[in-house]
């Protein structure tokens, strides 16, 4: 079928509207009647209704929303096996986790309990899991290192200091430093969430994040090497810690506790074959196979049953106090050392969940809240750190078993919490004999996932070499500088990305699709037809302060019009003139008083004779010749004379012409040009003061150095989404200096705010109104072939007749 067919046609009549034609046929509202004035915003937010109060209550406490709409017979029993089954991963990720934060597991326990209660009461997420993460638990674990080091908690024996440490000590500071971190980073979010900044989240760009965390898990693998191969390297901390403790276990290497190695060997196959099997028969399986809780289950028995700790010095996790700890107040002392790391835990966390969540929120049909999510993070972890909680957010496996189990609210995470609470009160004594290497095991093994993003790389490659720059950036920093710096690192170039693709856009020059009122780049595009005498600029980014500079220079570049140097030039030949023209009057005052003079002794001559009573032929004409001979020599300087090509009309004007070192009664010297070689340029003058004002009128085309077809020029601004003070001064310039060479300048596909701030920003006046704006590209294109292409140059004439009117 032919493709006109198939995609049908339409045909529009209408008028050309510019800005100003457009605001009266849309009755377009003042600025005043769409935006209430701020004294009326105040007012209103703080006036107290009971609607209002009831909305207030509901989107803070989003629980009493879904809560009394809660069907038991039909989302109980998916609850209940879904929390089941994420309370069984609770226990083993919590307390390897706890490694990587450096405190005791119990603590990794307790983080799996208490913030996935508080997010019940106020997050919006239906299916989240939250509790520890591995790179929230690497980025306690860098700062608790950091701040309490096993060098700082040797056991003096009398005045001589033991290589050994004093690990009770040691522990409790570090738990001390986590839940400041956790506390701070909570309030953080809290006050960001109520001053509704969730939106920053969106800073962080998915390749951001996601080499991000890839790099954490470089950061924790390496921080569990040490329990993988039973070998104690040395901490570091700060940038290239991550080299300098890879480089420590190396060398470390042919220490390597046997034992410990043969456990983190057999447990790490077992873990990868369980789970690549659990993953084939997912499909068959109503429930995955709690791979994790088997392996620490069958690592405790073997470990107390062949006294692995005893006979083979294998670390295990030791005493876990079995009961609740009573909450207690953060140290603040400790915030003002923590405060960038809280910070780093803040963002870091808040991505990684508000992804999550809108990612299940999109494929469920309903809707998560930004700024609440926010608050029902922070809370979790403000309240938790209270109760010896380090930082959580959502977990990506965890959060994933809950949605394909069945989970269909928060009801799922109340049920986990109830396994991991069961477990610390009575089962925690129980993986006493825990090997530490076994919960280093699953640390590595869950990081396979991460592991795969490395594929990002290729994928990048092939999509957007941008992206992959920030990616490979991201990795870096994050990999050398450490966690916080490398975050703060990564940020910083993402937006710069950002401002180096604003401020180097795509500039093009657009020309007409062949039948229709598309314009397109006529690079880009082999049939697009650019209209004779209109140049129309279409930058692809917003025009401000970064790039406004830019904008003019390619404007130049794309118009080939080097406006400042044309400009330039017509003042060089402006001055010219002028002095040119005060040689002239000066010249044509002594011929004057020569002629004067001549007149004057032609008539003392002749009222001697007639004294005398002699009459005589006087050769007048022969004396005025000589005259006009000796001026006509001295004339031959190369000066400039004006003089009437044409008789006066009865309205008193006529025509000049420029001669260049003559002058008409000179013919030995010819007619030669004004300005340029073969140049003459004629004006209309009825005085010498008109002629002054026309010389000073002569336009830049005259004086032939540069000759050019563009008549007007149309600035395609509809890329553009505000404009601030710089940018509307370079527009101010742009019609200025192009209305210099006789080049009409017009703006269109502005957006209304736009118009607004040119208009606040005193862009209009007398030569310069909203009748240079127009509604589209299009429109402009039919105003200024109208103008001054159906007299100035031939119609272009496509398909359509873009001049007479906008039918297609």
């Amino acid at each position: 079928m032919d493709s006109r067919h198939r995609f049908g046609k339409y045909r529009v009549e209408r008028e050309v509207l510019d800005e100003e034609r457009l605001e009266e046929v849309t009755q377009r509202k003042a600025y005043s009647d769409i935006h209430r004035p701020l004294t009326e915003q105040l007012k209103d937010s703080f006036r107290c209704t009971v609607p209002k109060l009831k909305r207030s209550v509901m989107s803070s406490f989003p629980v009493l929303y879904w809560l009394p709409k809660y069907s038991v017979w039909d989302y109980g029993m998916p609850d209940l096996v879904s929390g089941i089954s994420v309370g069984i991963m609770h226990l083993p990720q919590g307390m390897a986790y706890a490694l990587l934060a450096s405190v005791p597991p119990v603590f990794g326990l307790y983080s799996s309990l208490y913030p996935t209660l508080i997010y019940f009461f106020f997050g919006t997420s239906r299916h989240i899991s939250i509790g520890t993460f591995t790179v929230l638990s690497i980025m306690v674990g860098s700062v608790t290192e950091r701040l309490a080091p096993d060098g700082d908690f040797l056991k003096t024996n009398g005045t001589n200091i033991t290589a050994e440490v004093d690990i009770t000590a040691r522990d409790s500071y570090r738990v001390q430093v986590a839940v400041a971190t956790t506390v701070l980073g909570g309030l953080i979010q809290v006050l960001l969430g109520v001053v509704k900044f969730g939106f920053v989240g969106t800073y962080l760009s998915e390749p951001l994040v996601r080499a991000y965390t890839t790099a954490a898990a470089a950061h924790a693998v390496v921080a569990q090497l040490k329990y993988i191969f039973g070998v104690s390297p040395t901490r570091f901390s700060g940038p290239l810690s991550l080299v300098y403790t890879l480089v420590d276990v190396c060398s470390l290497l042919p220490r390597t506790h046997l034992p410990t190695l043969v456990v983190s060997s057999v447990t790490i196959l077992f873990l990868i074959a369980a789970k690549e099997l659990n993953s084939f028969l997912s499909a068959k399986l109503p429930v995955p196979v709690p791979v994790e809780l088997i392996t620490i289950v069958a690592g405790t028995l073997l470990s107390t049953y062949t006294y692995l700790n005893s006979n083979h010095t294998v670390l295990v996790v030791g005493e876990i106090p079995s009961g609740l700890s009573s909450p207690t107040l953060p140290n603040v002392s400790l915030f003002g050392e923590v405060i960038g790391d809280a910070f780093a835990l803040a963002i870091v966390g808040y991505a990684i969940s508000i992804s999550l969540g809108k990612t299940f929120a999109l494929k469920h049909g309903y809707k998560v809240d930004s700024n609440q999510e926010l608050v029902a993070l922070g809370l979790s972890n403000a309240v938790g750190g209270f109760f010896q909680c380090f930082s959580v957010c959502s977990s990506m496996s965890r959060s994933l078993i809950q949605e394909t189990t069945g989970g269909k609210t928060q009801m799922a995470g109340v049920a986990s919490s109830l396994i991991v609470l069961v477990t610390i009160l009575k089962l925690g004594t129980l993986f006493h004999e825990l090997p530490k290497a076994i919960l280093a095991s699953i640390v590595i093994v869950n990081l396979k996932g991460m592991f795969k993003q490395y594929s990002d790389i290729v994928t990048l490659w092939r999509s957007s070499k941008i992206d992959l720059v920030v990616w490979v950036v991201t990795w870096v920093s994050t990999v050398l500088l450490n966690l916080d710096l490398g975050l703060a690192a990564s940020i910083t170039f993402a937006l710069f990305t950002v401002i180096f693709r604003t401020q180097m856009p795509t500039y093009s020059v657009l020309g007409n699709v062949p039948g229709t009122e598309l314009y397109v780049d006529i690079e880009a595009h082999g049939e697009a037809k650019e209209i004779p005498g209109i140049t129309i600029f279409r930058s692809s980014a917003t025009v401000y302060f970064a790039n406004a500079e830019l904008y003019l220079e390619a404007l130049k570049e794309k118009s080939g019009l080097d406006i400042s140097k044309m400009i330039i030039y017509k003042r060089r030949q402006e001055a010219k003139q002028r002095r040119r023209e005060r040689r002239v009057e000066r010249r044509a005052k002594r011929h004057a008083k020569r002629e004067r003079q001549a007149q004057l002794s032609v008539s003392q001559e002749f009222s001697v004779e007639e004294e005398d009573g002699c009459w005589r032929d006087t050769c007048v004409d022969g004396t005025v010749t000589e005259k006009e001979e000796h001026g006509c020599t001295e004339r031959e300087n190369g000066t400039v004379f004006v003089i009437p090509t044409s008789p006066r009309t009865p309205d008193g004007h006529s025509r000049w012409e420029y001669l260049k070192g003559g002058d008409p009664d000179c013919n030995s010297l010819g007619w030669m040009s004004e300005l340029q070689d073969g140049d003459t340029t004629t004006l209309g003058s009825n005085s010498e003061d008109t002629l002054s004002r026309d010389l000073e009128r002569v336009s830049l085309g005259s004086l032939g150095k540069w000759t050019w077809d563009i008549h007007s020029i149309i600035l395609d601004l509809t890329a553009a989404n505000f404009i601030d003070t710089v940018a509307i001064k370079t527009m101010k310039n742009i019609f200025q200096d192009f209305s210099e060479i006789d080049v009409d300048i017009y703006i269109a596909g502005c957006q209304a705010p736009v118009v607004e701030q040119l208009q606040h920003g005193d862009f209009f006046s007398e030569t310069t109104t909203k009748r240079h704006l127009f509604a589209s590209v299009h429109d402009a294109v039919l105003h200024c072939l109208n103008h001054r292409g159906a007299t100035s140059f031939p119609r272009y004439d496509p398909t359509v007749d873009l001049h007479s009117s906008t039918k297609f």
